[in-house]
């Protein structure tokens, strides 16, 4: 405690010299200056400790907002992923029934309104395709590529004639992706070595 005896010595001093009478040299209260030191280090260490936690709430909240904003374009984008779900078996029934009026509307058959549905259905089913395509909907179109089973389902294993193992060799139900999301995971066959 030197700062004690600091202010004692002082007092001393300065009480030699100046009278009681002297008001500006009144004997000041020992602790007053290191007292003052102390409170002084005190607030400073909370100025800091208070500076790191607004640092760290200020860090906090840019990223509850950043991710917030990320929540809110996920939602935009993705809002209607049940909904292309459902409008997919659509396409589905649609491409079925083209491929059904387009073998009943060869050339061999003179039935001028089969061919007309056919050219109906197709012309549908492009414009849906499109539609698709502006809103991020695109059909899958593994064959020849590599399973992956975030977006390909195995349905059945087919002899690799051409083919490398483990290559998609046919689909039976086609996949979609929106946004490259998967909704719907293709059906597919994959090549496997033959077992002779």
């Amino acid at each position: 405690s030197p700062c004690v005896f600091s202010t004692a010595a002082q007092q001393r001093s300065t009480g030699d010299e100046c009278g009681p009478e002297d008001p500006h040299d009144e004997p000041k209260h020992p602790l007053s200056d290191c007292a003052l030191e102390h409170k002084a280090i005190k607030l400073e260490e909370q100025v800091r400790d208070l500076t790191e936690r607004y640092r760290r709430a200020l860090a906090d909240s840019e990223n509850v907002r950043r991710r917030t904003q990320k929540f809110v374009e996920d939602a935009k984008l993705f809002g209607i992923q049940s909904f292309c779900r459902d409008l997919v078996e659509v396409a589905d029934i649609l491409e079925k029934t083209a491929e059904s009026a387009a073998g009943e509307a060869e050339p061999s058959n003179p039935n001028p309104t089969l061919k007309k549905i056919y050219e109906g259905l197709s012309l549908i089913e492009a414009k849906l395709q499109s539609v698709f395509a502006k809103h991020g909907l695109q059909k899958m179109n593994p064959v020849g590529g590599r399973y992956d089973p975030y977006d390909h389902e195995i349905v059945c294993h087919v002899p690799a004639e051409g083919m490398q193992p483990g290559t998609i060799a046919l689909v039976t139900q086609d996949g979609y992706k929106l946004h490259g999301r998967t909704i719907r995971h293709a059906l597919v066959g994959v090549a496997v070595e033959s077992q002779e």
